[in-house]
């Protein structure tokens, strides 16, 4: 085969992962910037992940997306972790450098991204509302804090988990725990970053935190985040994204770290906004 058309092969490994859009998102990507890949996604046992990544780099893998629930599983692997992934304590991109297993995670920037540019989002001097204490929640942190918000609130149902995370964040910015029935007065955003979104469960709020300047924004997609974006509209939420965006932004930010080509996103969020319906306010 010429060189010039090696096919390089990726995997996005989790458990599930017959859902993960990844695959669909990394051919288009490849195929707009001239790369010759395969990327499927796999689902591991959980017994079996660090064999199958070993596996995988061993037989001349390039790269690997990591989903849940095996992200602090891939940072702990890693021989060079990047900044990102060391403060998250989690990683949702491997590569190898000169053989060593390297790890980073691109939720974060990700998510930026698709609030900032796709969105038009201001987050500076806002009072943001995060929903969740998990490893997403990890991943999300110290990108939102370095926006330099006016208050950044952590809520989770396991109150001490969301006290433990604030602790560990709290040099990077003005950031506190909550109980969930003690939060009170509208927030600018409110992220939901919970697994509620996965179980189809959801928290139960109080009222009182949403007002016609607030936005909403799930970190799943699709019927997933139907539950909170279905409560962040009877409360008058002022917009209700999903994380469609989030998802094809981090895809790029780690197609970028294989590669050094950082892919236009427009055209594949577009296209699958129309495949799963509008992301945003009014839902059908």
């Amino acid at each position: 085969m010429n060189q010039a058309n090696t096919v390089s092969v990726f995997r996005v490994l989790g458990n599930p992962i017959a859902h993960s859009k990844s695959p669909e998102i990394h051919r288009s990507f490849a195929s707009a910037t001239g790369k010759h890949i395969e990327y499927i996604a796999q689902q591991v046992d959980d017994i079996n992940f660090e064999a199958v990544v070993a596996d995988f780099f061993a037989h001349g893998g390039k790269g690997l997306n990591i989903t849940v629930p095996f992200k602090q599983r891939a940072h702990d692997m890693a021989i060079h972790v990047r900044p990102a992934a060391r403060r998250a304590g989690a990683a949702n991109t491997l590569w190898q450098e000169q053989g060593q297993l390297v790890a980073d995670n691109t939720d974060g920037i990700g998510l930026l991204r698709d609030i900032r540019q796709n969105l038009n989002g201001i987050l500076q001097g806002s009072r943001i509302l995060v929903l969740g204490a998990g490893g997403a929640v990890r991943g999300i942190l110290q990108p939102l804090l370095e926006q330099q918000p006016q208050q950044l609130v952590l809520a989770n149902r396991t109150h001490q988990k969301s006290q433990k995370l604030a602790q560990d964040f709290s040099e990077l910015g003005p950031v506190s725990a909550c109980e969930v029935n003690r939060l009170k007065a509208p927030f600018d955003w409110i992220i939901n970053a919970t697994a509620a979104s996965l179980t189809g469960d959801f928290l139960d709020l109080p009222s009182g935190l949403i007002n016609y300047k607030t936005r909403c924004y799930d970190m799943m997609y699709g019927d997933k985040a139907m539950n909170f974006r279905r409560w962040a509209l009877t409360q008058g939420a002022s917009t209700v994204n999903d994380g469609m965006g989030m998802l094809v932004e981090q895809a790029a930010a780690a197609f970028y770290l294989w590669h050094n080509i950082y892919p236009d996103t427009a055209k594949v969020l577009m296209d699958l906004q129309l495949q799963f319906g509008c992301s945003s306010k009014h839902l059908n």
